[in-house]
């Protein structure tokens, strides 16, 4: 509602009168208020992000009526998260040579030229297909559950890399979230979290003191 004051009734000829405007905006609150939520019930709200993990069966005697996978040895990559933001990483199965050799362990980061190329580089032809699907989504050409079946069977795939991820006490939180989110990314669809054994603790210390534990008799483990 608009409402004009001009002042008192007295005017004197040749002086312009003067008007006051004042608006009032109280029902204005009431309309915004409408509006507000009619925006909010007509827009689409964002979906959450989630991500699915595998846990272990409660009962441990239904476990033998599962079939396993078979893994293959060379296309799995072991990441052992250290203290400070380190992460290291080797690939394949340990044998004698790989506690004789400290080198045997590698280091990285989790940065997009670390550990991300690291995943890629090994799994190249699974995260081009799953990158290829997500363009697709993106454009419309194919629905949500076609996406979802589709990128299952890619990153579930014989040559497809397997991940074991190893946090160490020294580790933080943080840096099991962004070898989580890079699982995601990279397209890895098999991997799995998993507690340090004996040999792993004896890879980190050996490198950390460039092999002198392998030079130490009875100190390197038997690997298993």
């Amino acid at each position: 509602m608009a409402e004009i004051n001009t002042g008192s009734d007295e005017h004197k000829k040749g002086k312009p009168q003067k008007r006051t405007l004042r608006v009032d905006f109280t029902p204005m609150v009431d309309m915004n208020m409408l509006l507000i939520t009619f925006f909010m019930f007509c827009t689409t709200l964002s979906k959450p992000q989630m991500m699915s993990l595998v846990v272990p069966a409660k009962e441990p005697d239904k476990i033998e009526d599962i079939d396993r996978p078979v893994i293959d040895e060379s296309k799995t990559v072991t990441l052992i998260l250290g203290a400070d933001n380190k992460c290291y990483y080797y690939i394949g199965k340990l044998t004698d040579d790989s506690y004789s050799n400290y080198q045997f362990l590698k280091e990285t980061d989790y940065s997009p030229t670390g550990l991300r190329k690291l995943l890629v580089d090994n799994n190249k032809k699974a995260a081009i297909k799953v990158a290829n699907l997500r363009d697709q989504l993106s454009r419309k050409q194919i629905a949500d559950s076609v996406y979802q079946r589709l990128s299952t069977e890619v990153k579930a795939a014989k040559d497809a890399w397997n991940v074991m991820i190893k946090p160490t006490e020294s580790s933080t939180f943080d840096n099991l979230v962004s070898v989580l989110d890079e699982m995601q990314i990279c397209a890895i669809g098999r991997y799995s979290i998993i507690p340090m054994s004996e040999g792993d603790n004896f890879l980190v210390n050996n490198y950390e003191q460039k092999g002198a534990l392998s030079q130490q008799a009875g100190r390197v483990p038997k690997p298993k």
